[in-house]
């Protein structure tokens, strides 16, 4: 009788407390796979990465429009010399392989063109404003992630899922309504001088970040971080002193110095010394990938901040933006990515204890006809 009164009609339904039960079990798989301290460091890190991207931009905007100082190279030279004088010289008291000339003897080449990829993707993003407009610069930066994807497929053997892709997507679409909220808040007012090379600039430009990264990746992950830091400062000093003698050298000397004007250059260099040093650490965690997926706010955090000090409009698609693209880094975090293992030969390899079970049957086999031989 018990049994049939909570089954009456006044009692729960079993049928009822399924579906209920369904999604309670659901919402804990997704906190439990999405609320872990592993996502929530990454989530830190990357934001902490765009923070320091927002602060060389900033800095690069009030010297711009304010004291009318346009030297990204030059900003990159002192960048690349705080590197050469720490990490470098770090370097070089190494013992051993991990030595600055052992490393300069076996590897020069390849961390030529490493710097040469670092320092020309810096500079031809920054060029690519004289000639297009914001908008492109922003949607177009943004296709050195598929590249970078496809490179870490076909160098570092990374394997993605439908998650992964999904969670691209997401991304992509959060920086979509971020473009669209700065036409809506009249931040497109430069039409550009030549849209087309300022287009393909930026194409370059991303796609030679997206080779930097890979190449950081494979560094720090397989080598070490002081190994990489260490070689793009040297390199990175060289040739960016070089670039800069070539193209930069009215543009400094037209500088009317002052202390606000060394503060923003110091600060600068601080920031993007910060970005560089961290940035392998982060990489180290999680990924190439992941740490471009989360630095794409870094535009947004600029924004925010250019409310105070440029007097930008404030619109609402500012924070669905930022939400849109946090909800695709946690996705992008929230599945690892795997590495295909290389593949293996088919045919059996030769060991030494092979040859010499050979010798021995052979040995064996050719007993009987030597005895008979004798007899």
């Amino acid at each position: 009788m018990e049994a049939e009164s909570s089954s009456g009609p006044g009692g729960p339904q079993p049928g009822a407390l399924q579906p209920a039960r369904a999604l309670g079990s659901l919402l804990l798989k997704i906190r439990g796979k999405v609320f872990t301290w592993h996502i929530l460091k990454t989530i830190a890190l990357g934001q902490m990465l765009s923070l320091c991207i927002c602060g060389t931009a900033i800095t690069s905007q009030y010297l711009a429009e304010k004291y009318k100082v346009n030297t990204p190279m030059f900003q990159s030279f002192l960048n690349y010399c705080l590197l050469f004088l720490i990490y470098t010289v770090m370097l070089a008291f190494q013992s051993g392989s991990d030595n600055l000339l052992d490393i300069l003897r076996r590897k020069w080449w390849k961390y030529i063109l490493l710097g040469l990829a670092d320092v020309e993707a810096n500079y031809l993003i920054v060029k690519a404003y004289q000639y297009t407009t914001l908008t492109s610069v922003q949607l177009l930066d943004c296709f050195g992630i598929p590249v970078l994807m496809a490179l870490s497929w076909f160098i570092l053997r990374a394997r993605y899922r439908v998650i992964h892709f999904i969670a691209v997507c997401v991304c992509l679409l959060g920086v979509g309504t971020m473009v669209g909220a700065d036409i809506l808040a009249g931040r497109e007012d430069n039409s550009g001088s030549d849209v087309l090379i300022g287009d393909i600039l930026v194409l370059l430009g991303a796609s030679l970040y997206a080779v930097s990264n890979v190449c950081e990746e494979y560094i720090v992950k397989k080598l070490s971080r002081l190994e990489f830091l260490g070689m793009l400062g040297l390199f990175g000093t060289i040739i960016s002193g070089i670039q800069l003698l070539v193209v930069e050298y009215k543009d400094m000397a037209s500088i009317h110095w002052n202390w606000k004007i060394a503060l923003l250059f110091m600060a600068f260099v601080f920031c993007m010394f910060c970005l560089y040093t961290f940035m392998p650490v982060v990489i180290k965690v999680t990924s190439a990938t992941s740490v471009n997926l989360g630095i794409l706010t870094a535009d947004l955090y600029s924004l925010f901040f250019g409310l105070f000090l440029f007097s930008y409009k404030f619109s609402v698609l500012y924070i669905l933006s930022f939400t849109v693209i946090m909800v695709g880094f946690i996705l992008y975090c929230s599945t690892p990515t795997r590495t295909a293992e290389p593949a293996e030969s088919s045919v059996p390899q030769l060991t030494s204890i092979g040859i010499d079970n050979l010798g021995l049957k052979l040995e064996e086999s050719s007993l009987p006809e030597i005895q008979s031989a004798a007899l």
